[in-house]
């Protein structure tokens, strides 16, 4: 185990969680705003969670974190962690199955890895979200995240354009904020 909250369990993937991720990772409602192809087969989730699996939370890159629930011990999404050369920057990203959605397990996820990353030195962590995702935008303004800029984005698995909204919390704002 990596992160551990009141109800949620932050830690690597495991060869278990294939199924879980694969049909969260398929569903379109959750891959309407990722930037990946969907649906995800058993056998590219399982290439994926053991890819996850190797991936090191400190250092450069991305790290998927496996996000479980405690109560019944079942995969409900992930935190992607983005570290960048250096250590003073990452990016964060989420996503939650369907049926996991509304109540608060993205917010306390994101909080407990924000909680980690700010805990090692880091100046600031951004997020980005498509426009029409207004669910996951509120989510990162309640954690504290500030708006800083859009720009359009050609998604190719989805053959589409859209519009990103770039999200920042720099380290100070987070001090504050993790203290209340």
């Amino acid at each position: 185990m990596l992160i551990d909250t009141a109800r949620l369990r932050l830690r690597r993937f495991q060869s278990a969680d294939i199924p879980a991720f694969a049909a969260y990772r398929s569903d379109p409602e959750v891959a309407r705003y990722q930037e990946w192809d969907f649906p995800l087969s058993l056998e590219s989730a399982g290439l994926l969670v053991r890819r996850y699996a190797r991936n090191d939370p400190a250092g450069p890159g991305w790290f998927q974190y496996a996000v479980e629930l405690k109560a019944d011990g079942c995969l409900l999404g992930d935190v992607a962690v983005n570290g960048q050369p250096g250590g003073g920057e990452a990016e964060v990203g989420f996503s939650l199955a369907r049926d996991r959605q509304g109540h608060g397990y993205a917010t306390e996820a994101v909080r407990a890895v924000l909680h980690e990353l700010f805990g090692t030195g880091l100046r600031t962590v951004s997020a980005e979200c498509d426009v029409r995702n207004q669910r996951s935008a509120r989510l990162l303004e309640r954690i504290g995240f500030e708006f800083r800029s859009q720009r359009t984005v050609f998604v190719r698995g989805k053959r589409e354009w859209t519009d990103l909204q770039m999200f920042s919390l720099p380290a100070e704002k987070w001090e504050d904020l993790d203290k209340g």
